[in-house]
């Protein structure tokens, strides 16, 4: 885990600059248009973000050659690649569910040969009565295929509606997958407690900050910070701005200094 206070905060959700990379979906989009994958690493490093985390979709290519491309591209910005996210995928679906399996861990080659410290998977979309039973099971065979990357999953759609889902399907795996928790995903005034209740199994973080438009809800979004760290979290806030309109450079810039002056409360 990162340690080091004065660099929790330089870390990036690839998410936060859809529109920079020309709002790319890989099989669905025409060739890239905005930035290009291989030159945002050294435009993180420029502007003072030494961690990212990519999106499976922002991926143009998965051959081996650009995969070395891009690990390369990353190690000559001094940019560590904290995690893969696979944002597709269903582990819970009742028919589809092994189909789903297969093609999410598809991705853990992937994640390898990018040098990825984890990969981030769904913990399923269809919530049934046993959901999480199935999530949990799904989740363990495919940590047990990813050798040196780590598997983590999030407090992310139906299936991971509170702590107690999370629980659900975390307890019974005895630490082999682990949490990215994001700050954004619950809502409502009892969110504080939930995210307190799930910080002992997070490793890595989404600092999702919520918008009305140019104007950050800088209350909720400190508190929300606030909470984990209580809690004792000391991993990597990835900060994740999801407005529009804006400039998501500077809605990064806004949401970092918040957390930095939350950590340096308690440095």
């Amino acid at each position: 885990m990162v340690t080091d206070d004065t660099t929790r905060a330089a870390a990036v959700h690839a998410w936060s600059l859809d529109r920079t990379l020309g709002r790319f979906r890989a099989g669905a989009t025409g060739d890239p248009t905005g930035l290009p994958l291989l030159e945002l690493p050294r435009e993180l490093r420029a502007r003072g973000y030494r961690t990212v985390q990519l999106c499976h979709f922002h991926l143009p290519h998965r051959d081996a050659g650009y995969l070395d491309e891009l690990r390369a591209a990353l190690a000559e910005a001094d940019v560590v690649l904290d995690a893969l996210l696979v944002d597709d995928g269903d582990l819970t679906h009742p028919q589809d569910g092994p189909r789903e399996e297969a093609w999410i861990s598809s991705y853990l080659d992937d994640a390898a040969a990018l040098g990825a410290r984890r990969m981030r998977v769904v913990a399923g979309r269809t919530r049934t009565e046993d959901a999480q039973r199935v999530s949990s099971q799904a989740l363990g065979r495919i940590a047990a295929r990813a050798g040196d990357v780590r598997l983590v999953t999030e407090n992310w759609l139906g299936v991971t509606a509170d702590a107690a889902d999370v629980e659900a399907i975390l307890d019974p795996l005895d630490g082999a997958v682990g949490l990215l928790v994001d700050l954004g995903n619950w809502t409502g005034p009892g969110k504080y407690a939930e995210l307190a209740a799930v910080t002992r199994y997070a490793e890595t973080c989404h600092a999702k900050a919520h918008w009305n438009g140019s104007s950050v809800d800088e209350e909720d979004y400190r508190r929300s910070v606030s909470t984990v760290l209580d809690n004792g979290y000391t991993g990597p806030f990835c900060l994740v701005y999801d407005a529009e309109p804006g400039d998501e450079w500077a809605g990064l810039g806004v949401q970092r200094t918040i957390v930095e002056d939350e950590l340096g409360r308690r440095a």
